[in-house]
């Protein structure tokens, strides 16, 4: 019976063998999971490892080369941006001074010369009042004196206001040498004693607006020839 028993056992024992697996086994069998340390070598196979899939140095002089040749490539183009921007700069800025200069020069024309006109047609008030003067006698003067000496006071007056004003009065002398650009030869005449080309009247003055002609002095000119 003892037997029989012992029997029993032996064999649930070599059943339980055959289909159950201990703990111990179940770790020796369990798979081994990839871990990151795996992926920069392989003990298992050290003859591979993941860095044999990056290029060598052949392949990172290739990279950097062309990495070299586009950026040159931008640089080269930001450049010609830049001289582009440059010039249009300076060419805005050149246009700026000019016109700067331009205004300039018209501010200072419109103050010396804006009242050129008006100037040129005060000058025969100057001529009138000074016919005037000029025609008065001795009697006239000592029988009205006090309307003389306003005639000439007024004429005084006007004269100063030119002066203010830039305007110059030519006032040439028999004698002078005759110039083209601020006279008016209005005959010409053989006076023995001169030379050609000599004043021997003066007939009217002129007037110069700062450096501008507003009218010449009117005058006669001797056309005596030479010898």
């Amino acid at each position: 019976m003892a037997k029989e028993n012992e029997s029993d056992i032996e064999a649930a024992i070599e059943e339980m063998l055959k289909g159950d697996t201990s703990e111990a086994d179940k770790v020796k069998r369990k798979p081994r999971v990839k871990s990151q340390e795996d992926d920069v070598f392989d003990l298992d196979n050290p003859g591979t490892s993941p860095l044999d899939d990056v290029d060598g140095p052949e392949g990172d002089d290739a990279t950097v080369e062309s990495h070299v040749t586009v950026d040159s490539a931008e640089l080269e183009q930001l450049r010609a941006e830049r001289d582009e921007y440059k010039d249009k700069f300076v060419r805005a800025l050149a246009d700026a001074e000019n016109s700067r200069k331009r205004s300039d020069r018209d501010r200072r024309e419109a103050e010396n010369y804006g009242g050129s006109k008006l100037s040129r047609d005060m000058l025969p008030v100057f001529d009138n009042l000074k016919r005037a003067v000029g025609s008065i006698s001795d009697e006239q003067r000592e029988a009205n004196a006090a309307l003389i000496e306003g005639i000439e006071l007024t004429l005084r007056e006007l004269l100063s206001v030119f002066q203010k004003h830039g305007i110059k009065m030519i006032a040439p002398e028999v004698g002078d040498k005759f110039d083209p650009n601020v006279h008016e030869a209005m005959f010409e005449a053989p006076v023995p004693g001169t030379k050609a080309g000599e004043i021997i009247q003066v007939t009217g003055e002129g007037f110069m607006l700062h450096d501008r002609l507003l009218r010449a002095a009117k005058v006669g000119v001797s056309s005596t020839p030479k010898g």
